[in-house]
């Protein structure tokens, strides 16, 4: 297989990949993650991990770059990572005691081919009270997360079901993934 890269500097998406026991590097492009005017979650997502697949590309001509991009998203709404503790127990306000989707783009890209989607994953959260975002909130756990909670971590406790993949939820939805590794031949 050709050398083979994670354009991503999640800890969480370098654990996933290393769960198909393939051998890679990881180079973590810088790209503008603003959301466009009227931009779908679901075309922001595949559109960043294009992006970023491919500012690595230009980097390693010669690799199979592999990039993802995971939002939230809650009424069609982007949902962000939080920036302060205000700002995450208003993004969880909003997810409490209701489904909202988990959405990553995908892509995985050579020189002369790239393939990417979209994966949804529907989350429910059990209603949270103050303490419960308190307490949260303490554990450190919530920053730097999309929706500002890691389903692999503390916050599975407010998770009573999920529709779809738990690796998308995670980050990188590891079946998608290797369906386009192997559009893009780079898995025998």
């Amino acid at each position: 297989m050709a050398h083979l890269i994670l354009a991503s500097s999640s800890p969480r998406r370098h654990e996933l990949l290393s769960q198909l026991g393939l051998t890679f590097e990881v180079h973590a492009p810088d790209i503008d993650e603003s959301v466009l005017d009227h931009e779908q979650a679901h075309d922001y997502v595949e559109r960043l991990a294009v992006e970023k697949a491919h500012t690595i590309l230009r980097q390693f001509p010669e690799s199979i770059v592999i990039a993802a991009d995971t939002s939230v998203s809650v009424d069609g709404k982007i949902i962000g990572k939080p920036e302060s503790k205000q700002h995450a127990f208003a993004i969880w306000s909003e997810l409490s005691g209701r489904r909202h989707e988990v959405l990553t783009g995908l892509c995985v890209a050579t020189l002369h081919q790239h393939e990417s989607l979209c994966v949804r994953t529907a989350v429910e959260f059990q209603s949270l009270s103050l303490t419960d975002m308190e307490r949260y909130w303490a554990t450190g756990e919530p920053i730097g997360k999309a929706g500002g909670y890691a389903i692999q971590g503390i916050a599975a406790q407010f998770i009573p079901r999920i529709e779809g993949s738990y690796t998308n939820v995670v980050g990188l939805p590891l079946h998608e993934l290797t369906q386009l590794l192997q559009r893009v031949k780079a898995l025998n």
